[in-house]
């Protein structure tokens, strides 16, 4: 079985993958300080929950875009599975190229959905990956890695909006029912929601003006769902992108 781990700035999903299909993922925040150990323990309770052991897990492939958080992670694969992991950006080949002036300085989170969505939905592709950043990435034809956008995700905007103005009260996001607010939560969420609503769509635009072809889009990440018919400028929400480019990544690497 293949263990895989993605470690986001907010949150890190773990995954099993039996070699036919995908056993289990969990989700748990983000934490540099959490030591290789407390991974374990946590770790194993889970997979006996699901009726596997530790000792099933022949692989390992970690993507993180949090440097502090690998020490731990490798550890975890080292010391306990008893395996080399692979990481994304260090000892593995991608399999397409990476059309930019530095590309070492891509985060391994584009790159494996640039992977996993071009295996799953074909090119060219633009992918809306909405998280802490909200990422708007090209790929062309053949798979390469084009470039693309990077913007403060929707729940880093709502953040922002309460830590600088004294008088605004912290809110959830979620979609208004009309633009105008009647009051200030409403007037609130109204702004953050549409306002990136237009952002998506106004970015969708223009890439899609200036790569000068037709491409599909395709849009993933955790707060994704939170569009999901709010807009039509979107041709799939798949929230398995990046799922499906690290095992495509570990079988390119095997």
């Amino acid at each position: 079985m293949l263990l895989t781990i993605d470690t986001g700035n907010t949150n890190t999903v773990f995954g099993i993958h039996d070699g036919k299909e995908w056993r289990a993922q969990w989700r748990t925040s983000t934490a540099t300080g959490r030591t290789a150990d407390e991974y374990i323990v946590w770790l194993s309770e889970l997979m006996r929950m699901q009726q596997m052991e530790i000792s099933d897990v022949t692989g390992c492939i970690i993507s993180t875009v949090v440097p502090q958080s690998l020490f731990n992670l490798r550890n975890l694969s080292r010391r306990y599975l008893n395996i080399e992991p692979k990481v994304i950006g260090e000892n593995v080949e991608l399999g397409v190229a990476v059309d930019m002036d530095n590309p070492r300085e891509v985060g391994a989170d584009r790159l494996v959905n640039a992977v996993g969505a071009f295996v799953s939905h074909g090119g060219p592709l633009l992918i809306v990956d909405s998280g802490t950043a909200t990422t708007f990435d090209v790929v062309d034809d053949n798979g390469a890695f084009q470039g693309g956008i990077i913007s403060p995700g929707i729940n880093l905007s709502m953040q922002a909006l309460h830590d600088a103005a004294a008088k605004l009260p912290r809110v959830a996001i979620e979609r208004p029912e009309q633009t105008i607010g009647r009051n200030t939560v409403e007037a609130m969420q109204s702004g953050v929601f549409w306002g990136y609503i237009c952002l998506i769509e106004g970015l969708i635009d223009r890439v899609k003006a200036e790569f000068g072809k037709p491409m599909k889009v395709v849009a993933t990440g955790g707060v994704a769902s939170l569009f999901d018919g709010a807009t039509d400028k979107i041709d799939v929400f798949d929230p398995d992108v990046t799922s499906v480019g690290l095992l495509e990544i570990y079988g390119r690497n095997s």
